[in-house]
Parts: structure tokens; C-alpha cells; sequence
């Protein structure tokens, strides 16, 4: 049996990248998604809210998100999902789920 983490989303970019550069030369780049989720309501009516995606991506992909990804623009994207903990600023243990960037393509 093989499992497979593979994520889609189609929407836009939500915040202008923050790229983190090393010391070794790599980088990354941090951004949102928002993709809309439409349903029909108790009332009957047509209802729709935004989802909030956080998004990463390494080497040459962050390099291409840091010259051509703008916030607003529709894209389409393709990676994996990747769960991290870390401590914040007041030393408390958080968790989070993030894509990692593979593939995005301009709509």
C-alpha cells in the first residue's frame, strides 16, 4: 500500500511573499491563499466564505514566487501538506499545517 499527501488549491494569493534567505544560499518563501467556499444556507440562500492556506515554498520555486508572485493574482497550486510545530514569541508550543510548494500556475 502506497499513501500519497498530494493538495490542489485554486485561488489567489492573499499577502505578498516574505522571503527568508540562509546563510548556504537557499531560500524560502512564505505566502497565503484564499479560496472560496460556496453553500447553501438554512435560509436557502447562497452563502460563500474565504479559506485561509498557508503556503511555503524552497530553492528555485522560492526564488520564482519572489519575482512573479503577486498578492491578488488567481493561481492554481499543487504540493504536499506538512505539519510543524514551533514555540512562539512567549515560549508557547503551536501547531500548523502548511503546503509546500511544488507546482503554480497563473489562472
Amino acid at each position: 500500500m502506497t499513501l500519497r499527501n498530494h493538495i490542489t488549491l485554486v485561488g489567489n494569493i492573499g499577502t505578498q511573499a516574505e522571503i527568508t534567505n540562509f546563510d548556504n544560499g537557499n531560500k524560502v518563501a512564505r505566502f497565503s491563499i484564499a479560496t472560496d467556499k460556496t453553500y447553501r444556507a438554512n435560509n436557502g440562500k447562497i452563502k460563500s466564505d474565504t479559506e485561509w492556506h498557508r503556503v511555503f515554498a524552497w530553492g528555485n520555486m522560492a526564488q520564482f514566487i519572489e519575482q512573479y508572485a503577486e498578492k491578488g493574482k488567481k493561481v492554481a497550486i499543487h504540493g504536499r501538506l506538512v505539519n510543524r510545530t514551533y514555540l512562539n514569541q512567549e515560549g508557547v508550543k503551536r501547531s500548523v499545517t502548511e503546503v509546500e510548494l511544488r507546482h503554480i500556475i497563473g489562472l
